[in-house]
C-alpha cells in the first residue's frame, strides 16, 4: 500500500495523467464545437474507432506514422461529413444516424481487420509505426516537472495546445463567432446572412477532426496496434467532459483531466489486490458521479432562477 501511495504521489504517475488525458480531451474538444454548432455529434465513440483502424493499417502497409497519421484523419474527417449529410441533406435525425455511425464502426473496423490480417481481435502481429515522443531541452532536466512535460506523445502536446486553438476559433475567429450564433439561434444567424448549413457542415467536420487524433493517439502513440473496441466509452466520456465543463474548453480540459486522474488512479490500483473488475469500473464510476453533481448543480440553478423571477417586481 505504501509504494502504491508512493506512485501516485509522483511525477510518473502525473505524467501518467496526461497520457491517459490525451484521447479524451481531443474528442471532447471536437463534441464542444458540434455542440456550439447546434449539432450534437454523439458519433465520437464511432469515428475515433475508424481513425484508429485506418491509421494503423495505412501505417502498416507504408511504414509511414504521417501517412497514418494522415489516414486516420482523413477518415474521421469523411465519417463526420457522412453523418452531417445525413442529418443536414437527408434530414434523418443526429442521435439516430451517430448511433448507427458507433455501431458500424464496432463492427465494421474489426471486420476489415480480419479482411485484411486474418486476425479477428487486433493487428498486433503485424509491425505498426507510433507517433514519436518529444524530449523538450532545457525543460526535460528541470527536476518534477521535467517527467511531467517533456518525453510526452506529440499528439499529448496537439491535444493541450488545442485547447487554446479552440478557444481562439470559438471566441475570437469570425468563422467561430457564426458557428456559435448558429447554435444559438439558427434563425437568427440566418436572418444576417450566415450559411447556416456550411457552419454546421464545418462545426461536424472539425470535430471529426479532433477525434480522429484521439483514434489516432489510442492506436497509434498510447499503443503500437489496433484492437477491437480499442476506445472503451472514451467517445462517450468525452460528451460528459463537454457539460461537466460548462461547454467552454478550459472546462473541457479540466473535467477531461478528471477522468483521465480516474483512470490512471485505476490503473495504479491494479497494482495492488483490488478485484480487476472493480479496478476497470472507476473511470465509468467517476463518470456517473460527475454526471449526478452535475445534474444536481443545474437542478439548483433552475430553481434560483425561478425563485429570483418570482420575486422580481411587476411593472
Amino acid at each position: 500500500m505504501e509504494q502504491a501511495l508512493q506512485a501516485i504521489f509522483s511525477a510518473t504517475f502525473v505524467a501518467a495523467v496526461l497520457r491517459v488525458t490525451t484521447p479524451i480531451l481531443l474528442p471532447a474538444l471536437g463534441g464542444l464545437i458540434a455542440e456550439l454548432g447546434g449539432v450534437a455529434n454523439i458519433a465520437l465513440e464511432g469515428i475515433m474507432l475508424i481513425s484508429a483502424c485506418a491509421g494503423v493499417l495505412v501505417s502498416i502497409a507504408t511504414q509511414s506514422e504521417w501517412l497514418g497519421l494522415l489516414a486516420g484523419l482523413a477518415a474521421g474527417i469523411i465519417t463526420a461529413l457522412v453523418l452531417a449529410f445525413f442529418h443536414l441533406d437527408l434530414k434523418a435525425d443526429i442521435i439516430l444516424s451517430a448511433i448507427a455511425i458507433n455501431i458500424l464502426a464496432s463492427g465494421g473496423t474489426i471486420f476489415v481487420v480480419f479482411l485484411l490480417t486474418g486476425d479477428k481481435g487486433s493487428t498486433s502481429a503485424l509491425v505498426s509505426r507510433q507517433m514519436p515522443f518529444i524530449e523538450i531541452p532545457i525543460i526535460k532536466d528541470i527536476p518534477l516537472l521535467g517527467p511531467i512535460l517533456s518525453g510526452q506523445n506529440l499528439l499529448t502536446y496537439i491535444a493541450f495546445i488545442a485547447v487554446a486553438g479552440v478557444a481562439i476559433f470559438l471566441y475570437r475567429m469570425r468563422a467561430g463567432i457564426h458557428l456559435r450564433a448558429v447554435g444559438e439561434n439558427p434563425d437568427a444567424a440566418r436572418s444576417v446572412g450566415i450559411n447556416v448549413r456550411s457552419q454546421q457542415y464545418l462545426a461536424l467536420a472539425l470535430s471529426g477532426a479532433l477525434a480522429a487524433l484521439g483514434g489516432v493517439y489510442l492506436s497509434m502513440g498510447y499503443v503500437k496496434f489496433f484492437a477491437r473496441d480499442m476506445t472503451a466509452g472514451r467517445g462517450f466520456i468525452a460528451l460528459a467532459a463537454i457539460f461537466l465543463g460548462g461547454k467552454t474548453p478550459l472546462g473541457t480540459m479540466i473535467a477531461a483531466l478528471v477522468f483521465g486522474l480516474a483512470e490512471a488512479l485505476s490503473v495504479q490500483l491494479g497494482n495492488l489486490r483490488v478485484p480487476n473488475q472493480l479496478v476497470q469500473m472507476i473511470p465509468y464510476i467517476a463518470t456517473l458521479i460527475a454526471l449526478v453533481v452535475y445534474a444536481l448543480v443545474q437542478r439548483q440553478r433552475a430553481i434560483a432562477h425561478q425563485r429570483r423571477f418570482r420575486q422580481a417586481p411587476t411593472p
